[in-house]
This record gives structure tokens, sequence and C-alpha cells, in this order.
């Protein structure tokens, strides 16, 4: 199936999953058009990162679809590495490998997924590492870094694939207060350069500066969605509205 960029580069249409007895997600559709930034936000267990791990194919769905650039990504026969290729992803731990450099994390999968230039691929990493503000830091160890500078090599790992969409599973979580925004601000500058992204997150004051939509989800469901402004200001589902009590 041929894509166009009129047409949204994610759909998710009616997608449950369950993990055995317990039905995770009931029913979840959504659209991403290529440049948007979409904030998933909602309670623990509400569904929200599996949703997310649904749209790379990390997790099968029982019923549904899910098209990425028109490829159903739930096709037994589909290509994960293809897939992969489009749709990059950040989790909340770095996973990064701990023996190599910053910059060596960087290389590896242009390297041995996307067979590139060995050369090539050091040009365009020590250009990465400058875009997440980590120049100086090529040769340092994920042991010799922060949180917060971990999760941007690990960003900057992700955008190394070249993807058309970034996956980001609450990336901030497991941050120390004061590295959070540095994080924040690498994936604000992506936004602005018209990535598209889907992040799910806890920042609320991140979320209504950056996101185009937001979808609050709660016991598996899209409870409510809609633009910054009116989603913040205007919520009207009793659900929506005790949610944002508790944190905003």
């Amino acid at each position: 199936m041929s894509w166009t960029e009129d047409q949204p580069m994610v759909s998710v249409r009616d997608v449950h999953k369950s993990f055995g007895e317990l039905e995770v997600l009931k029913g979840v559709s959504l659209d991403v058009m290529k440049g948007e930034v979409i904030c998933i936000i909602g309670p623990s267990g509400s569904g929200k990162s599996t949703l997310i791990r649904c749209i790379n194919a990390l997790n099968d769905i029982q019923q549904g679809s899910i098209l990425v650039e028109g490829i159903e990504v739930h096709d037994k026969h589909l290509d994960k590495l293809e897939l992969r290729k489009k749709v990059g992803m950040v989790f909340q731990q770095y996973n990064l490998f701990p023996h190599k450099t910053a910059l060596e994390n960087v290389m590896m999968a242009p390297i041995r997924v996307l067979k590139e230039n060995k050369d090539d691929v050091e040009k365009s990493a020590r250009a990465l590492i400058k875009k997440v503000r980590l120049e100086g830091k090529e040769n340092s160890y994920p042991g010799e870094l922060s949180g917060g500078q971990q999760q941007r090599v690990a960003i900057a790992r992700s955008l190394a694939m070249k993807p058309d969409v970034i996956l980001f599973d609450e990336v901030t979580a497991a941050l120390d207060p004061e590295t959070v925004n540095e994080v924040l601000v690498t994936i604000k500058d992506l936004a602005e350069e018209g990535m598209t992204c889907i992040l799910v997150t806890h920042e609320m004051g991140f979320a209504r500066e950056v996101a185009d939509h937001i979808y609050f989800t709660d016991r598996g469901v899209i409870v409510e969605h809609g633009k910054p402004a009116t989603f913040f200001d205007e919520a009207k589902d009793p659900r929506t509205k005790e949610f944002l009590s508790q944190i905003l």
C-alpha cells in the first residue's frame, strides 16, 4: 500500500491487547500526521507504554490494525527490521552498551544494521552528539555520564537510524529532576525541526508547550483527547479532570 503525506503517518484502529487474562488496551484508535507531536498521558497501568510498544511491534496485538506509512505493523510476514528503520524508540532505561563509548553507542546500529560506511557513520554520529548538546563527551562511557546525558546519547542513537517517527516511552521517568529539562529541551528541538514524535510522558508543562495533540488514557481506553489549550483548560470527562487535578 502506498502512503502519501496527506494520510496519517501512524494510524491505530480499534487495537486490543491482552496479557493473559488482563486486557490492557480495549479498542484504542488514534492518528498521527507527519511532523506532529502527540503526547499520551494517564495514570500508571492505563496502557500508555503498551500502546507505543505495539506501534513498534515489540508487543503483538489481539485485534485491530496499526499502520505506519501504510505498512501493517502486525502482518505476520512483516520484516520488523524494516519497520524499526522507520520507527525509532527511546526507552525509560537508556539501554546503552556500558563497554562502548557514547560515540560507539551511536555508531553501532548504522554500521551493523544499515551496513553504512564507518567513516560516514562516525561523521554523522559526531554531528548527532553535538545536536543533543553532548559535544566533548564522545569518548565517555555510559558510567561516566549522568542519567540525563545517557538518555541524550540514547536519543542520538535512535536518530542515527534516520527514523521517520520516534516513540518516547517515559524517557524522563528515571531521571533526577535537574536532568529532566536537558532531555526535554532535546526532544523539543526535534519537534521544532519537524520530527514526528509520540511521547508517553508525565511532564504536563512540556506536553502543554510542545504537543500538537494530547490523548488521555485510563484503564485501556482513550477517555479524552484534544489540542493542549482545550485539553488542559476545558477537560470534559470527570476522569480527565480528576487526573489533571492531582498532577497540575
